[in-house]
């Protein structure tokens, strides 16, 4: 994406949903190639206008744009779909405008042109699943397989929806356009509508033998294996999408999409907080007074930390970079270990004879507002305030 969106569409960047609405209407309009003789210039400028408009209409698209920029859309945070925008095709930029400004009658309602949308018609299905994923497998990144139930194409006819010794035809009503077109006369002159072919289905072509197997629709129900790629540091709400891995186009028509929305697996030992994690270690008076090396789990293995001497409940010390990966920004997060100090429930005699003892000697504590200075002072330490 080489120029700014806003710019594309020439507004503003507190542009409301209605005025991007009508810029984008304007630039399509100007820009669409039934306008400018197959100009490979404007059909440039109208799939870039389609590609602004959607990201800019979308909120959580918008959001991750203004704050991260192209990064952001390549991220794929909630709502754009992972991994999943790319720069459209004419297809996809020509079905966006229908879909939006289209209406009833198609291009033809506007421009009078020929209507494009019969092969988007027998587009094939979106498939949408959900996969689980445990902490380690957001920190690493994961391949996982899924098998699932989706129109194929037919092996029979290889998808053509003709019997073997068949052929298609051009239908005879439409003469192949996909369309019937009607003219009537009114007071402010001639109109003409444009419906879809009820004799081809807006395909232009017919099938004098239709395959058995898929009754001609060139694609059968059946099972398939998709491989899905994870990356690393996605968050919950994210999906993937896997272009042209959902259901099959009828006769050769494009596939549809597979849709991966991720949800997750909690892990009990630790509180995420986006990037970064919180782990509570629990210690003892001995430890939290007089230090000590202790390990700690995280996403990627154990590591090390060492408990200052004197340390109270709620410091936390922080573990640079162990933490998951940013998909916005690299890099990673870190750990945050928050220490508790662990009061026993029950006491030995021996024990017993033994706090007796250090409570004689360790005299009053310090009062409220020594510790809570000492406490924050502590804590802007580990954060790096």
């Amino acid at each position: 994406m080489a120029r700014d969106y806003y710019e594309v569409l020439g507004v503003s960047r507190e542009a409301t949903d209605d005025e991007i609405k009508k810029a984008y209407r304007r630039k399509a309009m100007e820009h669409h190639p039934d306008r400018n003789d197959g100009s490979k210039r404007a059909e440039a400028k109208f799939k870039e206008a389609a590609e602004a408009y959607e990201v800019l209409l979308d909120p959580d698209m918008r959001s991750r744009y203004d704050r991260f920029g192209d990064a952001g859309l390549k991220a794929g945070t909630s709502g754009g779909g992972f991994g999943g925008f790319h720069p459209f095709d004419l297809s996809e930029a020509l079905n966006i405008f229908m879909r939006d400004f289209g209406g009833g009658g198609g291009f033809e309602g506007i421009f009078g042109g020929r209507r494009r949308s019969s092969r988007d018609n027998r587009r094939g299905q979106d498939i949408r699943i959900s996969l689980r994923l445990t902490l380690e497998e957001v920190a690493k990144g994961k391949k996982r397989k899924v098998k699932i139930r989706a129109l194929e194409r037919c092996t029979t006819c290889d998808g053509t929806g003709a019997a073997e010794g068949g052929s298609t035809k051009t239908c005879r009503q439409c003469g192949g356009t996909g369309e019937v077109r009607q003219a009537t006369e009114s007071f402010f002159g001639n109109f003409v509508s444009v419906t879809v072919c009820p004799s081809c289905a807006g395909e232009g072509k017919t099938i004098d033998h239709p395959c058995r197997d898929c009754l001609g629709e060139g694609r059968r129900r059946g099972d398939k294996v998709v491989e899905i790629e994870i990356p690393a540091g996605v968050a919950e709400n994210n999906y993937l999408t896997l272009r042209g891995k959902g259901g099959a186009g009828m006769r050769g028509a494009p596939p549809g999409d597979l849709i991966v929305g991720l949800e997750f697996e909690e892990d009990p030992r630790f509180e995420r907080h986006g990037d970064d994690l919180v782990y509570d270690l629990a210690v003892s008076f001995s430890q939290a007074a007089l230090s000590g090396d202790f390990v700690v789990p995280t996403p990627l293995g154990d590591v090390a930390v060492q408990v200052p001497a004197g340390s109270q409940t709620g410091l936390v010390l922080t573990v640079r970079g162990k933490g998951l990966p940013s998909v916005s920004h690299g890099g990673r997060g870190d750990l945050h270990v928050r220490l508790q100090v662990w009061t026993p429930e029950h006491l030995s005699d021996e024990q017993q004879s033994l706090f007796r003892q250090i409570a004689e000697l360790e005299g009053d504590p310090p009062g409220d507002e020594s510790l809570g200075r000492r406490f924050w002072s502590r804590m802007k330490e580990a954060f790096g305030g």
